[in-house]
């Protein structure tokens, strides 16, 4: 069994840095991802939600430096309080860079970023390279697939592969905080 994870994993990172979309596990949903610099695999990924891009997505690394060039610091306290949860399940708002596209940020000078304590998330980020695009696998406004099953039906079956795992144990979506003044944005 081992084998399979990690040969989906492998064949997942190719089709993200080919522009493919996968979904995957997470702490708590079922999450659809992509290259966050491949603007048409996000557009793709935005469709599948029917997701508008302006609301912004969020991105996951299984390392610092994998959302490094994606982030400004505000503050050496913003920077202490989001690493201190990092790797975990805990995303932070942060001002965006230059190189964090539009197609990522929204209608925002900022990003929301994590650094998952996902086994699994956390091996696709290193299969693939870098941090990636990490958003429920649901169409926008109805409740964030639980199960496999759950993320085929709400995305119709649209996405390149399903990387089988289990989820992480939480019983909702991350918590979102901002990172210039630790305010809670989502619960």
């Amino acid at each position: 069994m081992a084998l399979l994870h990690a040969n989906k994993l492998a064949l997942a990172g190719r089709l993200l840095r080919t522009g493919g979309v996968v979904v995957y596990p997470t702490e708590a949903v079922w999450g659809v991802g992509c290259d966050p610099q491949n603007r048409q695999a996000v557009e793709r990924l935005l469709a599948m939600k029917n997701r508008d891009w302006q609301k912004g997505l969020i991105l996951i690394a299984s390392s610092i430096e994998q959302i490094e060039p994606y982030i400004d610091m505000p503050s050496r306290m913003a920077w202490r309080r989001a690493t201190a949860t990092w790797p975990g399940a805990s995303t932070w708002v942060f001002p965006a860079t230059d190189h964090c596209p539009m197609w990522i940020s929204g209608d925002h000078d900022t990003v929301a970023v994590r650094v998952t304590a996902h086994p699994i998330a956390a091996r696709l980020c290193d299969e693939f390279g870098g941090a990636i695009v990490s958003t429920s696998a649901n169409r926008a406004g109805d409740p964030p697939a639980t199960s496999p099953s759950a993320a085929r039906i709400n995305l119709r079956n649209r996405f390149d592969l399903l990387v089988p795992g289990a989820l992480g144990g939480l019983d909702r979506p991350t918590i979102i905080r901002d990172a210039a003044n630790g305010n809670i944005l989502r619960r």
